[in-house]
Order: structure tokens, then sequence, then C-alpha cells
């Protein structure tokens, strides 16, 4: 896993995705910290945080297109499929390279807490807790973006495919409104989410007994909970999609309002996507 991780670390920074990826990430930031706390007089870096979680969505494809998909359309895929190392190290490889790009961003955004506090505002140990927490948001995103490139060998495909789900992860709050809160609007939209959810067991596995077993079996215990206790499906798939907000999690932090659960989240999302991403490179290595 080492000889990965260093091979793809070198990789970002002998071609442009690594310079044009760190470059975006300290101008906005940059930007952000001068409008915010230079000039607004905002004592807290969180402040130029907040801003910043909407240019993920534009720069964290950059960085994840080529993961996968570069390997699959240049055949060098099979390369490293057929090396004596395990798909779960492959694939923390080059995970870890990719978070290793987005820390170097934030180790240089640790100055900004300093010199707040060198004139005489914020609490460092609040923004670096900010910076943390910002981290992690980006690695979560990075591990859903390294998923959708392992799914195909484009890269056009792999960015515009991670922009579009990170997108509805930023704008989950103002989807959920918009959605029925009643109870058969719930049921109705669960209903939906177990096809799909049995639509991409099928897209993973292949086999159509497991997929079809696994949306039946969901969807008679959805109908049966329905009958049962209809009552306790009032608004209770907008408070599921809010359970899965990134972003909302995220606001607690600029808040000043430690979670750990909310950095417990975003490991946890992290970990499912690659897992997600080591099943997907398996299923390839053995087909």
């Amino acid at each position: 896993m080492e000889a990965i991780y260093k091979r793809e670390l070198k990789s970002y920074f002998h071609n442009m995705t690594g310079p044009i990826f760190m470059a975006a990430v300290l101008v906005f930031t940059g930007i952000y910290f001068v409008a915010y706390n230079i000039v607004q007089g905002y004592p807290y870096f969180a402040a130029a945080l907040s801003g910043m979680s909407f240019v993920l969505l534009f720069v964290i494809p950059i960085l994840t297109m080529r993961s996968f998909a570069e390997e699959r359309k240049s055949k060098t895929d099979q390369l490293l499929l057929t090396s004596p190392v395990s798909v779960t190290q492959i694939v923390m490889g080059k995970y870890l390279a990719m978070i290793s790009v987005l820390g170097f961003c934030m180790l240089i955004s640790c100055l900004a807490p300093v010199i707040i506090h060198f004139y005489g505002g914020g609490s460092i140990p609040a923004d670096y807790m900010a910076i943390l927490g910002f981290f992690l948001l980006g690695a979560a995103y990075i591990a859903v973006g390294m998923f959708v490139s392992s799914l195909t060998e484009s890269q056009i495909i792999a960015a515009v495919g991670t922009f579009c789900i990170l997108l509805v992860l930023q704008l989950i709050d103002g989807i959920t409104s918009i959605l029925p809160s009643g109870a058969s609007g719930s049921y109705v939209c669960f209903f939906i989410l177990f096809l799909l959810a049995a639509a991409f067991v099928y897209l993973m596995t292949k086999n159509r007994v497991i997929s079809c077993g696994v949306g039946a079996v969901c969807e008679i215990v959805l109908t049966i909970v329905y009958f049962v206790r209809q009552s306790s499906f009032e608004g209770m798939f907008g408070d599921f999609l809010n359970a899965l907000s990134l972003i909302s999690r995220y606001d607690n932090i600029l808040n000043q309002t430690l979670e750990l659960t909310t950095f417990f989240y975003y490991i946890s999302v992290a970990a499912v996507f690659c897992f997600l991403t080591v099943q997907v490179i398996q299923k390839r290595r053995w087909s």
C-alpha cells in the first residue's frame, strides 16, 4: 500500500491535477478569509470555511475523477489487479494520496487562526476544530468521488457524476422542504428509495435473485410497518434525509458546537464509500 500511496501522490504533482486543486482551494480560502475575517472582522476562521463548503463541489471532482477511471481507460488497472497487493490496499493507497493533497491545503490554512489571534480575536482551538471538521468533510466527499470514478472509464462522466451527487448532498435540506411530509407521502418516498436500493444491489452483483429478494423483503417490511404504525410515517422521510445531511452537521461546528458524532459520521461516510469502491474493483478483478 505504501508504494501505491507514494506513486499516486507523486502522480498528482507530475501533472496539473494536484497544483490546480491546491491552487483553487487556497485561493478561495484566501478570498473568503480576507472578505470575512479581515474586511468584515469576523473573529472566527469558521466563517471563511462556511463559504468553502460550496467550492468543494467543484474542486473535489477534479481531484477524484482520474483515480480509477484513468486506470481503467488506459488498461493499467490490469497491472494493479494482478499485482501482489489486495484490492483494499489499492483503494486505500489511492484514497490516502487524495486526502493527503487536501491535507496539505489544510495545513497551510492553519496559519489563518494564528493571524486572527494575532490581531486579538477568535479562538485558536475552535478554529482548528473547524479546520479538522472541514478536512473530514472533504475526506467524505473524496470517498464519494473515488467510488464514482470506479464505476466508469470516463473522467468526464466521473467528474460530472461526483458533482451531481455532492450537489444533491449539499441541497438536501432544501430538497426535504419540497417533499411531501404526510404519512402516505413518506411511504411512497421510502418505497421508491428501496426500489433504487435494489437496483443498486443488482448493479453491484449482477444477480437478479439477490437484488429482487432484497427489494421484496424491504418493500414487504415497509408496507407492514406502514399499516401497523401509519402515524409514525408523518415527516419520517424528511427526517431521514436530514439525518444524512453532511452540511447541516458541519453547521454545528461553525456555530462553535462541538459534537464528536459529526466527526464519526464523516469518517463513517468515507469508510462506507471506500468499502463500496473495494467491492466494485473486487468484482471487476474476478470478472
